[in-house]
């Protein structure tokens, strides 16, 4: 059977709803938190697939995080082999500083539902699946665009919404896997000030939660299907 690690940075953003494409595709799935112990020694190489995961930590906070910087140096070495490599909001951004690039605070928060626009390359790609779809946003920090790297996806605000280098590696700011998952309680704990620097309160998140919930998920499973199929 093949095997995905998915790489947390906080328990409460796992794979969410990407969990069952990613079984249907055969892959047999593992976990690391980056706080436990066995993170250090981890194997980035030998998995047949690598989620990387979001969380509330910049990758530019290094100090505050020392594991950091040795997760971008062992990605790298991934990414330079051409492993399949998926990476959602921080983790979208830790595969943006393993390929070079820089990674920096943005001009606002951006958090709530809403459609991505997907540009020729993207329509061209599985991120059809999520065309005119309100997916969940919930970040602060932008990146540059990699060198060798192709841009799939913006919104008005953050232009650098998702891209791909080849088939085998997706990075995407936002979050199409939540809509479904409990776990999205714990990401409004103590969350307040942030929502409303972004214009929004936890009770309109809720509701849009509800509202616009399953058909994100709905989306983002067919995407990250369709995206297995075509790994090298």
């Amino acid at each position: 059977m093949k095997t995905a690690l998915v790489i947390r940075h906080t328990p409460f953003e796992g794979i969410a709803g990407f969990r069952a494409p990613v079984e249907a595709a055969g892959y047999e799935i593992d976990r690391v938190d980056v706080l436990d112990p066995a993170f250090g020694a981890c194997d980035f190489i030998s998995p047949d697939l690598l989620v990387m995961m979001g969380g509330p930590m910049g990758v530019y906070e290094r100090a505050a995080h020392p594991w950091i910087a040795h997760e971008i140096e062992r990605l790298a070495e991934r990414i330079a082999v051409d492993r399949p490599t998926l990476g959602v909001c921080l983790g979208s951004q830790v595969i943006a500083a393993a390929m070079g690039a820089e990674v920096y605070p943005g001009p606002v928060k951006e958090v709530g539902f809403a459609p991505v626009t997907v540009n020729a390359a993207g329509l061209a790609s599985p991120l059809r699946h999520i065309v005119d779809v309100p997916v969940l946003h919930w970040h602060g920090d932008t990146f540059d665009l990699p060198e060798g790297a192709e841009l799939l996806a913006s919104t008005p605000i953050y232009r650098r919404q998702a891209f791909r280098r080849g088939r085998n590696l997706l990075a995407l700011q936002c979050h199409p896997e939540m809509g479904e998952d409990p776990r999205f309680e714990a990401w409004m704990e103590g969350a307040g000030d942030y929502l409303a620097e972004a214009g929004t309160t936890p009770a309109g998140l809720r509701d849009d939660y509800a509202a616009h919930g399953s058909r994100a998920v709905a989306a983002g499973r067919a995407m990250i299907a369709e995206w297995l199929t075509q790994l090298d």
